[in-house]
């Protein structure tokens, strides 16, 4: 037997476009016998900085050509059309660079390989760590990281800091970096599950990872880039696959694997699942086929006594960039500056059947409106709502517990749950697209008992707990569009003012107006659920208004 090394994972070209950077000086030097490229800490600050500025306002070509043939397949629903447009008008207004394309701008999270002979003075975090500090404290994005001061004490790092950052040794004398901002929407969605061979036949993994990726539900903001690794040599190396998978990052993996034991991808099995996802009717969230746009399926080596099995995906953020340094300068991956072009004429759209809900007469007459609709339909509302989310419902489960009443803004508004970025100057309101609805699940029958939370507002499905307390006290659930954050801001809010809470940051309450904003009843104070499984609505979804 010989003995020889392979690795893991043999990623192929970098085929990407890139754009040279005007930034630090690159020279070499030479040292035992050998000629190094030195480079300085400032290269690697402004090289950070560049590129969570880029990752924040604009995505790659590629995902915006995808999520425009939607637009072109005569078999996607019109709730699928529908998301599509909304994605790629947020993509035109966050190209501006002063809205970011999600309220949610992510942990930043870099991988990077530096060669043998590539020369720092060995602080590379730290200085990765102050351009993305400099670019989140200066630009008009959402600082999400929370130190923890205690077991049960944290406090918001006012930085975005700590990033992930992981440097590998790889290659010769180039450094090389891939980019993320990854929101929690999509990061929450990574799952491990730990298997056995009895699984491995086709008809059985196929109807597993089916059945798995459809439970993750919309709350990430698809259409997904779908990432599923088979195997693994340890349950943490499968999940970063799969998360590597999701960025495109694998893509020129080989198509079959040797006696070595490298990872490759399995092409046929992607499309069955892609194939597969298609047919759940869960659609681009509302319905439709576009669940997801591809799928990558990554087969790696195991133990005989472990199958790892890891999802992933990358939601309609799709926030990855590459960078480089080399001999030649530094480099960072050309992104798509002109999304304009893929939207739709205005001739071409159809706004259809959307029912206008006017917020500001009362609770109940809001109620009352969304009544006489079933669950399906395409609102327009306009008026006032509260804005809470996940420290917000803690504190206020609190006051509860303690015998105190629900504040009166839960029960005179909607609540929208939701934590915007930054105001810029000029602006009413920063990006503020919807959180995701499951983490607010254990707070609403306590709430709506109460008299609060009747109507809430924000994206995903949702658990049979919140449909049976809408069904009990005449709550509804109102779902809008994961993804246009700043199109959202620029478009549908037209104030926002500070309620309690103010010292939470962005998870203030807040009270705001809005005009025009998008949404669907996903849960009617009957019990009806659009999501449920059983759910008729998500059968015959052609029959839902438009």
């Amino acid at each position: 037997m010989s003995i020889g090394y392979t690795p893991l994972l043999p990623v192929g070209p970098d085929t990407a476009d890139y754009r040279r950077l005007a930034t630090g000086d690159i020279r070499t030097v030479t040292a035992v016998g050998r000629e190094f490229l030195e480079v300085a800490p400032d290269v690697l600050d402004q090289l950070a900085f560049e590129a969570y500025r880029d990752v924040s306002h604009l995505l790659r070509t590629s995902h915006l050509r995808q999520v425009a043939a939607i637009l072109d397949d005569p078999d996607a629903s019109a709730n699928d059309r529908y998301v599509a447009t909304e994605l790629l008008r947020n993509a035109n207004v966050a190209a501006g660079g002063v809205l970011p394309m999600c309220q949610d701008t992510g942990t930043a999270i870099v991988h990077a390989e530096r060669g043998r002979h590539v020369l720092t003075d060995g602080r590379d975090a730290e200085h990765l760590s102050r351009g993305i500090a400099r670019a989140y404290t200066t630009l008009n994005l959402r600082y999400s990281q929370l130190a923890p001061l205690s077991m049960f004490d944290e406090r918001n790092t006012g930085t975005n800091l700590p990033a992930q950052i992981e440097i590998l040794a790889g290659g010769d004398d180039a450094y090389r970096f891939l980019f993320i901002a990854k929101g929690c929407g999509s990061a929450n969605k990574s799952f491990l599950f730990q298997q056995t061979a009895a699984l491995l036949n086709p008809a059985a993994l196929l109807d597993f990872v089916v059945a798995r990726a459809a439970e993750i539900g919309t709350s990430a903001c698809p259409p997904y880039h779908l990432a599923v690794v088979i195997g693994g040599t340890s349950a943490e190396f499968a999940l970063k696959t799969a998360k590597l998978a999701s960025a495109h990052h694998l893509d020129n993996l080989p198509t079959s694997g040797t006696t070595a034991g490298n990872g490759f991808r399995d092409l046929d099995f992607e499309q069955q699942i892609l194939t597969a996802t298609r047919k759940l009717g869960i659609g681009a969230q509302f319905g439709g086929k576009y669940f997801c746009h591809d799928v990558r399926v990554v087969r790696l080596p195991r133990h005989g006594g472990s199958l790892p099995i890891a999802i992933a995906v990358s939601c309609a953020a799709d926030r990855h960039i590459l960078g480089k340094i080399t001999r030649d300068g530094v480099y960072l991956e050309q992104l798509e500056t002109n999304p304009a072009r893929f939207l739709p004429d205005a001739s071409d759209e159809n706004p259809g059947d959307v029912v206008s809900i006017d917020l500001d007469e009362s609770l109940d007459h809001t109620r009352a409106q969304l009544s006489a609709h079933p669950v399906g339909t395409r609102l327009s509302l306009t008026g006032t709502m509260v804005v809470a989310r996940d420290l917000a419902h803690a504190k206020i489960r609190e006051r509860l517990d303690a015998g105190e009443p629900l504040p009166d803004y839960l029960r005179r508004y909607p609540v929208y749950y939701a934590g915007p970025a930054k105001t810029p100057e000029g602006y009413a309101s920063g990006s503020f697209g919807p959180t995701t609805a499951g983490r607010m699940d254990s707070y609403v029958e306590q709430f709506q008992a109460a008299g609060g939370s009747l109507v809430m507002l924000a994206k995903g499905n949702r658990s049979d707990v919140v449909r049976r307390s809408c069904h009990t006290h005449g709550g509804f659930y109102l779902g809008s569009i994961g993804g246009p954050a700043a199109r959202l801001a620029h478009d549908c809010i037209t104030s926002v003012e500070p309620l309690e809470y103010g010292e939470l940051g962005m998870e203030a309450v807040l009270r705001i107006r809005v005009k025009d904003f998008p949404a669907f009843i996903v849960i009617d104070d009957k019990g009806h659920d659009f999501y449920h499984r059983d759910s008729p609505t998500l059968l015959t979804i052609g029959s839902v208004p438009q």
